[in-house]
């Protein structure tokens, strides 16, 4: 069973405008992103300049009222700079998360936003998971010992909170200039990603 923020959370999600799901989404976006920049630097074949251009372009987009951007060509550069198939490093995995993030991005530009923030919810939950597993290794006895490791988990915690701070900024708050500042800086979280990873920013 996957783990929740909070009752009715996801049905929050559905309820936001399209407007307010992409800058929910491009908020989570930031913070995935120094996990994609790790991946990157250890020589894998990742672009982590090209994830950074693209979702500064998801910002931009929702700044500048019909901002003159080709989300078709952007996705076809997304396409670029996912991992390969056949690399399923954890590495890979998380850089996915963050690449399935922006694909989400693109499709609500050119769309209705439909699952697309629950998915991309889901996508960062499932990564700290992963990691929360990946270093518990075989301490873990059985599923009702996984499930509470996770559920208690300081990461876990902090995701919960995160979460909920975006959504309430998004639902509450004027998306104009300052505050769509204010939520990328909140997204950004200091250089630190989902999993507390932090990596070099200087393609920024």
């Amino acid at each position: 069973m996957p783990t929740m923020i909070e009752p009715g959370f996801e049905k929050r999600l559905q309820a936001l405008s399209p407007r307010q799901a992409l800058a929910f989404m491009a908020a989570l976006g930031e913070r995935l992103m120094p996990n994609y920049r790790l991946y990157a630097e250890i020589g894998a074949p990742g672009d982590a300049h090209g994830v950074t251009s693209i979702l500064a372009l998801v910002w931009e987009s929702l700044g500048v009222r019909d901002a003159n951007i080709n989300f078709e060509r952007q996705a076809e550069k997304l396409a670029a700079c996912e991992p390969p198939e056949d690399d399923d490093s954890f590495g890979a995995r998380i850089a996915r998360d963050l690449t399935l993030a922006l694909s989400a991005c693109m499709d609500v530009l050119s769309g209705p936003a439909g699952e697309a923030p629950v998915d991309v919810s889901r996508l960062s939950i499932g990564g700290i998971e992963r990691f929360i597993e990946m270093s518990a290794g075989e301490a873990i006895q059985d599923d009702t010992e996984r499930e509470a490791l996770i559920d208690t988990h300081e990461l876990m915690s902090d995701e919960r909170a995160f979460q909920l701070a975006v959504l309430e900024r998004v639902e509450t708050q004027t998306l104009d200039r300052e505050g769509l500042r204010e939520l990328r800086a909140l997204g950004k979280n200091e250089g630190f990603s989902n999993l507390g990873l932090t990596a070099d920013q200087t393609d920024e």
